[in-house]
Parts: structure tokens; sequence; C-alpha cells
């Protein structure tokens, strides 16, 4: 008997887990031989027929590495909450950048003021092939190309003001703790955008986010700005809990 529960245990453990329960580890090879560890989630109980959206996710630069792993450290966990995978099923794209790599500029800018800010650098190796990925999922006809988003923290709230100034006509576009120089936002003023920032950070001071917000506003985007009092640069946590942070992020359509 006890050998048969062994077995049955053991059966058990090497079953593998279903796909909507985790993430899975995928290795993106660019045509330029360009390679990029991510980690993919799946809409739950996919149907053929069904179109879904897609959220292309940036981590900070304390994630960075070559372990396809670290990259879900802060909101991984956010879009495997059974709730969310059932009310908003979706693709979610995770890439994770090289140690050496900081997603939108060549190195880490020596100031995060908005006004010092990069202002007419190329695309980026790294985010050349982050885009390659993406348009791979793209040409996919289960994804719903009308609901396209990009969500970034700190490094990555950078990459996402980057990403939304490059390719204003894909995304919706959630930076948390980023910063941008300002003078690009008038490509991106056809964005929708939702801004989060802590009023306390000391990392990334907020001036970016609030002049990237200023900015829009007069360009007449269509822009919001939510700023936590006392918050240092850990904003992403409150942001991911904000209440209508899910709902607000799947209704936007393009």
């Amino acid at each position: 008997m006890k050998r048969l529960i062994s077995a049955i245990c053991l059966l058990f453990f090497l079953l593998p887990l279903p796909a909507q329960e985790t993430y899975q580890k995928e290795i993106f090879i660019s045509s330029r031989g360009d390679t990029l560890q991510y980690r993919l989630l799946q809409p739950e109980n996919m149907k053929k027929s069904e179109k879904y959206p897609l959220v292309l996710f940036l981590h900070g630069a304390g994630e960075r590495g070559n372990d396809n792993e670290r990259q879900l450290t802060h909101g991984g966990q956010m879009f495997l909450n059974p709730v969310n995978r059932e009310k908003y099923p979706a693709f979610v794209l995770a890439p994770q950048c090289p140690e050496t790599g900081y997603w939108a500029y060549s190195a880490r800018p020596e100031s995060f003021l908005p006004n010092e800010m990069p202002l007419n650098e190329p695309i980026t190796p790294i985010f050349q092939t982050v885009k390659d990925l993406l348009d791979t999922y793209l040409a996919m006809p289960q994804v719903d190309k009308s609901r396209i988003y990009i969500v970034g923290l700190s490094m990555g709230g950078m990459g996402t003001f980057d990403m939304a100034v490059r390719f204003p006509e894909i995304f919706a576009a959630v930076p948390i703790c980023g910063t941008v120089n300002v003078a690009r936002l008038k490509a991106a003023k056809s964005v929708k955008f939702r801004i989060f920032h802590g009023d306390a950070d000391n990392v990334v001071t907020p001036e970016g986010s609030r002049a990237a917000y200023r900015t829009l506003k007069k360009a007449g985007a269509d822009v919001e700005y939510i700023e936590f009092p006392g918050c240092n640069h850990g904003s992403w946590n409150p942001a991911f809990n904000y209440p209508d942070f899910m709902s607000w992020l799947f209704s936007q359509k393009k």
C-alpha cells in the first residue's frame, strides 16, 4: 500500500502544471539573431474563435538578469489572480532585460529630471528585440490588436513612455514611477495614459510624471495622473492595488 501511495504521489508530482496556472518560460530569437528571454501567460480556457487583449509588462532595473524569473517579482502575481484571470483573460508578455541593458536607453540616464532626459536616442537593440517579439504576437489571429497595453515600473516606466512615443498607434500605456523628456510626448498625444507615482520618491522623483501629465493634458491627450502621498519609489504596490487598475486597463480600446 505504501508503494502504491508513493507511486501515486510521484505521478502527481511529475504531471505538468496546467498552462493557465503559471507563466511559461520562453526564448525569442529575432531575425538578427538577438536573443530575448521572456515569460508568457496565455488566456485561461482560450477559445480559437475569440480574440484576447495583450499586456506587455516591463520590469524595473532591479529585476534585470538572465534567469527568466526575476521580471515577475513585482506585478507578476497580479495577472495570476484567479479572479483577474477569469474577468480579464489576456496574453501577458514579460521580457527580461539583460543585466547590462536599460530598456529605452543605451545606459542608465545620468539624470531623471525630465528636461535632462535623453531626447533623440535611436531605439535600443534590446527594445528593438522586444518590439520584434511583440510583432510576432500581433500577427496572431487570437490577439485583439485594438486592445494592446504596456505597463512598466521604474526603468520599465521609462520604457513605457518610450514605446508609447515610438509606437503610439499600438498601445494604451501605464507608466509607474517613470520619467521622460516631455518634448518627446507630442508624438504620443493619441495614446491613453494612466500615470502613477509616489510624491516622496527619491529615486525617480515625481517631476517627470507630473510634467508628462501637464504636457499630455495640454496636448489634448486622454491622460490621468495618480500620485500617492508619502510613497517612495515602490509606488507599483499601491498602483497594482488601485481599485480599478485592471478594469481601467482592459477597458481601453484603440
